[in-house]
């Protein structure tokens, strides 16, 4: 049972997106103390991007064996997926940058969506492979992006639904801390509001997940 958790700001344990992320993990660990004994961390920040030896396997017909397999990028994204496979819990922890993702978090999907390893490609096109299980993203954002009224794009979220479900995890759920350069006062609110939708949130995947063991 573990707890895999993606940091991706450049700030680190010190920013407002992984301050969110450890409430997300605060709550898990009420309702699951078991996972919550083993967080595995990843600072998506650095990892490097991947290299010729990774860009060459995609285009083969089949994975490089030997020595080849485990050097560079092909190493590193297979102890990436194997981490991400073994984790009963995924936790996101992102700010939102130029209406995306960081190229922090780029570089971490570009080693686990992985062809013949995450996702087939089949006649009806790319079929996942991993076992769905939850994905909770915590995202920081310096403006608005959600709700009404005048908003800034978001290429975020449909990003990473698309992707993750490309490799079969599509139970992701979004909480987003958004306006933190609109005051203090401002930033307390958003907190609140979105501490109030993680608790209901894990609330209703703990209960889900209790179901599906009882049958």
């Amino acid at each position: 049972m573990s707890i895999l958790r993606i940091t991706c700001s450049p700030r680190g344990a010190a920013s407002e997106s992984h301050r969110l992320a450890q409430a997300i993990i605060g709550r898990i660990a009420c309702a699951d103390a078991a996972a919550a004994e083993s967080v595995v961390e990843v600072d998506a920040g650095r990892l490097p991007h991947v290299d010729p030896d990774y860009a060459a396997a995609l285009c083969a017909a089949a994975d490089p064996a030997g020595p080849v397999a485990e050097r560079g990028s092909l190493g590193l994204s297979s102890r990436l997926i194997a981490s991400l496979a073994q984790a009963d819990y995924v936790v996101i922890a992102t700010p939102m940058h130029n209406f995306t993702v960081p190229s922090a978090l780029k570089a971490w999907i570009d080693h686990v969506v992985r062809v013949r390893h995450t996702f087939n490609i089949t006649p009806e096109g790319k079929i996942g492979v991993l076992a769905d299980r939850p994905v909770f993203v915590a995202i920081s954002a310096g403006g608005l992006f959600s709700g009404s009224g005048p908003r800034q794009p978001d290429f975020l979220t449909p990003y990473l639904k698309t992707v993750l479900g490309t490799i079969g995890l599509r139970d992701v759920t979004f909480f987003s801390v958004e306006g933190t350069v609109r005051g203090l006062d401002a930033l307390r609110a958003a907190r609140a509001d979105a501490e109030a939708q993680i608790a209901a949130a894990v609330a209703r995947t703990m209960a889900r997940r209790a179901a599906v063991a009882a049958c």
